[in-house]
């Protein structure tokens, strides 16, 4: 684990937090987790093109979701995967709270 997956948990438990008055907690969790894996996608897309000699303001030479299955490497998927699990950790534990609270009422 690296600075970057202790940054990458701290803004989507931050967006978590701050979408939780308008969104459930699951759903508050899912939002900045696909922004994660969305730039994770483009970042592998841009990695391919410049492998394969892509200079900026020509058309990428990557095929459609090619980013998606290639050039995952063990920290892509850490950038993802850690940041998921604390918002589903969250989540439940949210979700653990309204439901002790409205039991106690």
């Amino acid at each position: 684990m690296n600075i970057t997956h202790l940054e990458h948990i701290i803004i989507v438990l931050i967006i978590q937090l701050s979408l939780l008055p308008f969104a459930s907690a699951r759903v508050a969790g899912v939002i900045p987790v696909a922004i994660l894996l969305g730039r994770e996608i483009a970042q592998h897309e841009y990695r391919l093109g410049i492998q394969r000699g892509w200079e900026w303001g020509e058309t990428l030479p990557v095929g459609m979701f090619e980013g998606v299955w290639r050039g995952w490497t063990l920290d892509s998927v850490l950038d993802v995967l850690l940041p998921a699990l604390a918002c589903g950790l969250l989540a439940v534990m949210v979700g653990f709270k309204k439901k002790h609270t409205t039991k106690s009422s």
